[in-house]
């Protein structure tokens, strides 16, 4: 992977706060709003099938997050402006652990001693409606910003979300390259190659995307977004959110299902999936249960952008459970320790299994063996999330956070995977 040179923190910081002086310099400065996260992510995860090229990666690196908010001007159009400055620092790692997503790393797998980037958004707003250009972080159906390493991603381009038709929010949407949570570079768009089942060098000059979310009734959403990214792919969601009181607490549903075929000029290869998931759950006195099923088919993997998060119910740390007609079922445990007079200490367990995988079109030894034997592939997965947030006093604010699964897989790496974050956030 090529890289910017890159720019110290000092650097970065000035940027922002530029950017925060000129609003500022326009009467913005009433409401905005400052932050600085520092993130510290040690990642470790072991293939337990001894991968030749590489049976471990593992890296411990320290984040800088500046977040800058301005308000708005007055009049009818207000205007503003936003600005997030990020720098990562190595802190340990080597050529044959390289790779885990928190630091870049060129052709000899070594990873950068630090890297930064920033991402500058203007923004407009008129009645309940606002525009974005610039720097992204959409956390949408279709455009799912990813934020579970030591930088976010971002994407360029611009967004328009309105709620001056309530109860019914609208989004549009067109963003044409990214900066990936692990890279400096401005790169085109790509679609996840799924393990070999769509072209990795395949890029789209854009995406556009939009949606309406409709308040039918106080505890239910219906959706439905569109997508399509340029000479690749097109993908359509629709998407049902509800929730009641049911006795002393609450139940929760939501499904979503998301149909996919090719663009254009298909430079990605074929697309042909459906893809349709679902959660069910009930919660009391700290407790949450739920459960659910996903299930896919088609010729094809489930087709999303490279590096950004599914939005599926079966994803997990390791696997996604979404390849081409892959079945899956899970069940997840919640538990709120408030509730027991330790505020800010929860805990959370899931259990997924998958089976049903059509091997054809995966591109690792195991699927190969699969096929001659003219076998289906299947895996299993289970997780752990305990997160402690201090309250008050000095230290509020400060999180530890320990993330903990193990994957089994006869299609793939088997993988052991940990991730401790400690993380502090201070209002500036």
């Amino acid at each position: 992977m090529t890289t910017r040179p890159h720019r110290s923190l000092n650097t970065v910081i000035c940027l922002c706060l530029a950017g925060g002086a000129s609003s500022a310099s326009a009467g913005l400065i009433e409401d905005a709003k400052a932050s600085l996260e520092l993130r510290n992510f040690y990642y470790s995860r072991d293939f337990r099938d001894g991968t030749p090229s590489q049976s471990k990666r593992e890296e411990w690196a320290q984040g800088f997050i500046l977040n800058l908010q301005s308000g708005y001007s007055e009049g009818p159009v207000g205007f503003g402006m936003d600005a997030i400055g990020m720098l990562g620092i190595k802190l340990d790692s080597s050529p044959d652990r390289s790779g885990t997503g928190l630091l870049p790393r060129g052709a000899d797998k070594r990873a950068a001693d630090d890297y930064s980037k920033l991402a500058v958004t203007a923004k407009a707003r008129i009645a309940a409606s606002e525009l974005r250009i610039g720097g992204l972080n959409p956390v949408l159906p279709l455009m799912a910003s990813n934020n579970s390493r030591l930088l976010p991603q971002v994407f360029n381009g611009v967004q328009l979300v309105s709620r001056d038709l309530d109860p019914l929010t609208l989004t549009l949407g067109r963003v044409d390259s990214v900066k990936l949570r692990d890279s400096t570079n401005s790169e085109d768009l790509s679609v996840t190659t799924q393990f070999g089942g769509y072209a990795a060098s395949a890029t789209g000059d854009h995406q556009i995307y939009g949606g309406v979310d409709y308040q039918a009734l106080p505890g239910l959403v219906l959706s439905f977004h569109a997508s399509e990214l340029d000479d690749i792919f097109r993908r359509d969601y629709y998407g049902l959110k509800f929730n009641a009181p049911v006795g002393a607490g609450k139940a929760f549903a939501e499904m979503r299902y998301f149909d996919a075929r090719g663009s254009g000029r298909e430079l990605a290869g074929d697309v042909d999936n459906r893809t349709f998931s679902s959660n069910f759950g009930y919660s009391l006195h700290g407790h949450a249960l739920s459960a659910g099923y996903q299930k896919g088919s088609g010729d094809t993997a489930f087709a999303y952008l490279t590096g950004t998060d599914t939005y599926l119910f079966g994803e997990m740390l390791v696997s996604t459970f979404s390849l081409a007609n892959e079945r899956a079922v899970y069940a997840g445990y919640g538990y709120d320790f408030a509730a027991l007079g330790i505020p800010g200490l929860t805990l959370n367990l899931r259990y997924v299994n998958g089976d049903d995988v059509d091997p054809t079109n995966i591109a690792t030894s195991k699927s190969a063996q699969l096929r001659a034997r003219d076998e289906k592939g299947h895996e299993w997965e289970r997780s752990s999330d305990i997160i402690y947030v201090v309250q008050s006093g000095p230290l509020k604010n400060l999180s530890l956070r320990w993330r903990n699964a193990t994957n089994r897989s006869n299609y793939a790496d088997s993988a052991d995977e940990n991730r401790v974050i400690l993380s502090y956030v201070i209002s500036l």
